[in-house]
């Protein structure tokens, strides 16, 4: 089984994460984790953390000479910016706290996190809930990167939607492709006219007379992903279950969709189930794609695209309405540093999530305590499925 945990705070001392189940003999290059960390760092409308952070890997267990040693793997990302919280984020006791801050935002997990914890201070529920949290994830990501790799699995993205503007694609598309020119883009979208609609969008809020903060909708594609993951026999075996619970953990992720997702209860059966030709020489194929590679909660063979709605950040530049959560007087919200679209970022973090969700549907299937004895499982099972008729894409 694999599993991870993640820690830290955002202002803390570092974040930490740990990956127990990882086969041993697996590469772990630390600058593919970095340039990892670097593109979740990037996109048009951060704020200033990111010019503050820049985040690299240390590894502090389960790898020796660049390869896994079959025990858990822990890696520490340091915070940059602890050093102006030591105070305020003290381990220890001091004699001069930091005032409380008691205006929660709305939209955040101030609120509801102050109840449930009994505290009068919100700090410590924003330092755990931010999405800087998710610098942990994506370093997990990175390293269960190299292990589908190994198998031929490739996770990529693009954003196809901010603040109301949508990239249109037309045809059955090429993930690859996509992805490569959304790597070019400032907001990670591979369309250049709705890209530069999606800058012009963001500049608009960044304007002092706006001052807002906007959402969107990022789409992740596996590619090579063979059929068989995941199960149908039980509710939390179903990867399509998984990948919605991973990609719904993304600080603002609102809505997840598979394939069509929505769009499938708008049009007739016929329109929407992918049918299934043969023939020799190409195998099993598909015309389209529309349950987006998995089906009774098992991968098909298809690319598996999912799509996250991010909603726009809670910490807004311009307040919102509040109440002081010790006086219960009429407040605007606390403020604390906040990007203006985090959208093409969250994007990189859904690619990790699922990265890490694969991989462990990945580790399910195939075992092995070795990337060997792993990569002969899956290439034995390939060569079955092949016989049956079905082609890698």
């Amino acid at each position: 089984m694999l599993r991870f945990l993640t820690g830290g705070e955002s202002h803390g001392p570092a974040l930490s994460a740990m990956v127990e189940g990882l086969p041993s003999n697996l590469p772990v290059d630390i600058d593919a984790i970095n340039e990892q960390l670097r593109r979740r760092q990037g996109g048009y409308g951060r704020g200033a953390r990111q010019q503050i952070e820049s985040d690299t890997v240390e590894i502090l267990t389960g790898v020796r000479y660049g390869l896994t040693m079959g025990g858990p793997v822990t890696m520490l990302v340091r915070n940059r910016d602890w050093e102006n919280w030591l105070q305020r984020m003290s381990i220890t006791q001091v004699d001069d706290p930091a005032p409380p801050i008691t205006q929660p935002r709305p939209g955040h997990a101030d609120f509801p996190g102050m109840l449930k914890y009994n505290t009068d201070d919100l700090r410590p529920i924003l330092e755990r809930s931010s999405a800087r949290n998710t610098t942990a994830l994506v370093a997990l990501g990175a390293v269960c990167r190299s292990l589908l790799n190994a198998i031929g699995i490739r996770v990529v993205s693009h954003v196809v939607m901010i603040g109301g503007v949508w990239a249109e694609f037309t045809g059955k598309p090429d993930y690859n492709e996509l992805a490569e020119i959304a790597e070019g883009s400032p907001v990670r979208c591979a369309h250049p006219q709705a890209a530069a609609k999606m800058v012009a969008a963001i500049d608009h809020c960044m304007q002092d007379a706006t001052r807002d903060t906007l959402g969107g909708v990022f789409e992740v594609a596996a590619i090579g992903c063979p059929p068989g993951l995941g199960s149908y026999a039980q509710w939390d075996r179903k990867l399509d279950s998984r990948l919605a619970a991973a990609l719904m953990s993304i600080q603002a992720i609102k809505g997840v969709e598979i394939g069509m997702g929505f769009g499938v209860a708008e049009i007739p059966g016929s329109k929407v189930h992918d049918e299934l030709f043969f023939a020799e020489g190409d195998g099993f194929t598909r015309g389209t794609n529309n349950a987006g590679g998995i089906e009774g909660g098992m991968t098909n063979g298809e690319p598996v695209v999912v799509r996250a709605a991010m909603k726009p950040l809670s910490t807004l530049p311009t307040p919102l309405a509040s109440v002081d959560m010790k006086t219960r007087q009429p407040v605007k919200a606390h403020f604390e540093r906040s990007d203006v679209c985090a959208v093409p970022a969250a994007a990189v973090i859904g690619e990790a999530m699922v990265a890490l969700t694969l991989a462990e549907a990945a580790v399910e299937k195939f075992g092995g305590d070795s990337l060997q004895e792993f990569v002969r499982n899956a290439e034995s099972y390939l060569e079955n499925v092949k016989l049956r008729g079905w082609q890698a894409l």
